[in-house]
């Protein structure tokens, strides 16, 4: 479970203070998965790295009794002085498993060759994208956290390995997505959300989300 109780967060952008939550409390159950609909510039990035412990709220107590994961996507745990292989056994480490099997997976499912070998710092975009997926999908939690929809690659055969090993993972655990896309939630969630003015709602259904999702950026 993650648990945002009373809950606000605030940037001064030099000119003014953005809100991204005001006071917001709800709850992520296990089971059951949640997206989060919000336009872009509005904190969706800010309230998936709250989620993760990576940013503090300003105000309120958020409460995490469940294995999270980091946000997918998230490159800040990789040092791109390090080889494939150096970030993948540290990684390990760090979450307490056997280096060789995560080194082995990240290996197989990757499929950089002697890339993996080499620093992250010279990897193209895509690379990074499948090393990225492939460390979070070689740990094991209970919530993994998605940033905008799964990182895009060109390669056919990661895609279909990473795919089944999603969709396997997301048959015992519980995903929560934030995207400005309506259909980028409509593949994992049941119910949702929508990020207005720092106020999150709340609904039991994705329609319901979309009608003041729609309301509110195209009205």
């Amino acid at each position: 479970m993650i648990e945002f109780d009373n809950v606000s967060k605030s940037f001064w952008t030099g000119q003014q203070r953005k809100v991204i939550l005001d006071r917001a409390s709800f709850r992520v159950e296990e089971g059951n998965s949640l997206g989060i609909l919000a336009p872009n510039g509005t904190g969706k990035t800010t309230i998936i790295n709250m989620m993760a412990g990576l940013e503090k709220a300003d105000e309120g107590e958020i409460r995490r009794t469940s294995r999270i994961s980091f946000p997918l996507g998230f490159m800040g745990g990789v040092v791109p002085r390090l080889s494939g292989t150096e970030n993948a056994r540290f990684i390990a480490q760090l979450y307490g498993i056997d280096p060789d099997y995560l080194e082995a997976f990240c290996r197989w499912l990757c499929g950089l060759e002697e890339y993996f070998d080499m620093p992250v710092g010279t990897y193209s975009a895509g690379m990074r994208a499948r090393l990225s997926l492939a460390l979070l999908l070689a740990l094991d939690f209970d919530i993994y956290l998605v940033d905008e929809g799964m990182p895009s690659t060109t390669d056919v055969e990661f895609n279909r390995k990473a795919g089944e090993i999603l969709r396997e993972r997301l048959e015992s655990a519980t995903i929560v997505v934030v995207s400005h896309q309506p259909e980028t939630l409509e593949k994992f969630c049941r119910s949702a959300a929508v990020l207005v003015d720092g106020q999150l709602h709340m609904f039991d259904t994705l329609e319901e989300a979309k009608r003041l999702y729609d309301y509110e950026t195209q009205g």
